[in-house]
């Protein structure tokens, strides 16, 4: 399982990660990384700050960070690299995803061929 983070991803999630600790808790807190049906190309990413590892999740570590991606994400996922952005008129994650063969405006949707479920208009 390929799933990259630039510098500038890893240091922002790592920050997330600092900011949710509870005191006194035994939590593997960790970033799942998933796709799910929606957006107006089909399928969007979702990153979530999660305590623990769902059961069947794959699990690695990269740049000192616990990663949990499903299963059924896996192969919509494989070879992505995640990155961060701040300008002016835009904040927040970009995916560069070999998998995809469409892509919306937005950059939180994306197509994979004919897997693809139907996509919501964005408007």
């Amino acid at each position: 399982m390929t799933v990259s983070f630039t510098d500038k991803a890893a240091f922002r999630l790592r920050t997330f990660l600092r900011g949710t600790t509870e005191s006194g808790t035994s939590y593997q807190k960790g970033i799942r990384v998933g796709v799910i049906d929606g957006g107006c190309s089909g399928y969007e990413y979702s990153l979530e700050i999660v305590g623990q590892p769902n059961p069947e999740d794959l699990i690695f570590e990269q740049d000192k960070m616990q990663i949990y991606v499903d299963p059924k994400s896996a192969p919509l996922l494989e070879g992505i690299v995640i990155d961060f952005v701040e300008s002016l008129t835009q904040a927040g994650f970009t995916f560069k995803n070999p998998n995809a063969t469409s892509t919306c405006g937005c950059g939180k949707s994306f197509s994979a061929g004919e897997c693809t479920p139907a996509g919501v208009s964005c408007s």
